[in-house]
């Protein structure tokens, strides 16, 4: 899925450390599809005991409906590496993720997989914190993120990754639309080759 803009409100888990296990528990990590996965996105802090929505929880929220921007704290995405918790998000409904730091190992399999995580510096995070289901813009291509009010700040991305999410490929895809060229150079070579035998 190509992302270009997003334009959307947010939700803000305001938590530090939320580790992978917490986005997506371990008893659902026996599936390689991702279908069904948004259904237990935060599933143990969804729901109390009883198997009723947790009221205090940010996604039960009515104004959390059709969010597709997350704020969470700090080291978002720490613990056990998993693909099922990007999974789990963007079947949640979610595009990118705002933190001001990311699991190296989540960040990158969350780039793999459709996910922007955006850094952004601690006093606009802070901000973002106290302002859950304000509207932001996401300019990828401008690497920038337009705050409600018009102020825009740029995050940094990898160029590469960056190019994947614009061109909604994954490395795999990339590597399938050289083909021509790499073909090319491959018959170029193999004439080279001959020639000198």
């Amino acid at each position: 899925m190509k992302i270009g803009t997003i334009e959307s409100k947010t939700v803000v888990i305001p938590i530090d450390n939320i580790d992978t296990d917490q986005i997506i528990p371990a008893r659902f990590l026996k599936t390689t599809s991702m279908e069904g996965l948004g259904d237990n996105l935060f599933l143990d802090w969804r729901y109390l005991a009883d198997g009723s929505p947790n009221p205090d929880f940010p996604l039960n929220k009515p104004a959390a409906k059709g969010a597709q921007i997350l704020v969470a704290g700090a080291n978002f995405g720490c613990g056990s590496s998993r693909e099922h918790a990007p999974w789990a998000l963007t079947q949640g409904g979610f595009k990118a993720i705002i933190s001001t730091s990311f699991a190296d190992i989540f960040k990158g399999n969350a780039l793999k997989n459709g996910l922007l995580p955006i850094v952004m510096p601690p006093d606009i995070h802070a901000e973002l914190l106290k302002w859950p289901g304000i509207t932001l813009k996401i300019d990828l291509a401008a690497q920038t993120v337009t705050l409600a009010g018009g102020r825009t700040v740029e995050f940094p991305i990898d160029p590469f990754a960056k190019h994947c999410l614009v061109e909604g490929v994954d490395e795999l895809g990339y590597m399938i639309k050289q083909e021509p060229a790499i073909a090319a150079y491959e018959a170029k070579r193999a004439d080279s080759v001959n020639t000198l035998a």
